[in-house]
């Protein structure tokens, strides 16, 4: 049986909307430990990692440190980095990879270029596997090293291409992790739904059992993203494209600023109007707001209880090609 099937914490909060956002991540292999924030606390040069945060800053790139599952070597002088660059947009999906003596390389990348999606031939083309990152920063939080690192210990034992990533968010959700070329994170995850969802990604697919969202958008696009996929039944990873988003209030917070027929419901602290198109033409228009009413649960692993911020889908309605649905009938 998975270690992290009968380990990983069930909780009423639901997953949509919950994946860190970045439209392509940087990926620098970084052997031995990690410490709280590990771009400048492990054994990677902390004035590179305060120049990689800076580069990175505004370009929709997030940098991240991934070591192999297992015993990490507490080893300063790591002679060959692995580094990969994902960029995750529908339609535009790519991975590129090299390998660097020192990873300083990486501050010559053109960031803006790459956040946009060209790599303009960059690296070498990757043609592996996809790419299973699971969270293990321990130091952030200890349930993604006790949940986290057995995880990619048995995907990596079953040979699954899997690395340990620093610090991607939710730890309240471990086992936590991303799944590339797509970039859709996955939480409470055994190793059975990640094996499934890399064979779906193999065939440009998703599985939604378990999905947190695309990193490649925003909280409330990752929301309306995964309520259009639970509405229709469309798996393919490419269908579906959050083409805007459109903040409805808190600026200005009234019935006028709501779609026909709604009000504010009191407990909402935001709300989007998120435009999703597929492929074949059909156009919706969602609506997500932030709410903080939901069940109370720790903000990572033995913080105390606390209302999280949630995203909920309260309508969907067709631009074109579909009929209306409320969110009772959607019922993410």
């Amino acid at each position: 049986m998975s270690t992290c099937a009968t380990t990983s914490r069930e909780s009423a909060e639901s997953l949509a909307g919950t994946a860190a956002p970045a439209r392509t991540w940087l990926l620098i292999e970084q052997p031995g430990p990690w410490g709280t924030h590990a771009l400048t606390d492990s054994h990677l040069d902390p004035a590179v990692g305060r120049a990689l945060e800076a580069a990175a800053a505004g370009t929709d790139v997030r940098v991240a440190l991934i070591r192999r599952p297992g015993r990490h070597a507490d080893r300063h002088g790591a002679s060959r980095r692995r580094l990969f660059l994902a960029h995750t947009a529908p339609g535009r999906s790519w991975i590129r990879t090299t390998t660097v003596t020192d990873p300083q390389a990486a501050l010559g990348l053109d960031f803006g270029s790459l956040g946009a999606g060209e790599h303009h031939g960059l690296w070498e083309p990757y043609i592996g596997e996809p790419l299973v990152l699971v969270c293990t920063n321990g130091k952030r939080d200890r349930c993604c090293a006790l949940l986290g690192r057995p995880l990619a210990a048995e995907l990596a034992a079953c040979g699954t291409e899997a690395w340990e990533v620093t610090h991607i968010g939710g730890h309240r959700f471990s086992p936590t992790l991303f799944v590339l070329p797509y970039g859709y994170a996955y939480g409470r995850a055994s190793a059975p739904q990640v094996k499934e969802a890399v064979e779906a990604a193999r065939d440009g697919r998703i599985t939604v059992d378990h999905t947190r969202g695309r990193s490649a958008w925003d909280r409330p696009g990752q929301a309306a993203d995964l309520a259009i996929r639970d509405l229709i039944g469309e798996d393919l990873a490419d269908a579906l494209d959050v083409v805007r988003t459109d903040t409805v209030w808190p600026e200005p917070k009234s019935a006028d600023s709501l779609t026909p027929g709604r009000t504010a419901i009191a407990g909402a602290s935001a709300a989007w109007a998120v435009t999703v198109a597929h492929s074949d033409g059909r156009i919706w228009q969602v609506i997500v707001e932030q709410r903080a009413d939901g069940a109370a649960a720790p903000a990572s692993c033995g913080a105390p209880l606390g209302p999280p911020a949630r995203m909920a889908v309260v309508s969907i309605s067709a631009v074109s090609g579909m009929p209306h649905r409320t969110a009772q009938a959607v019922g993410r």
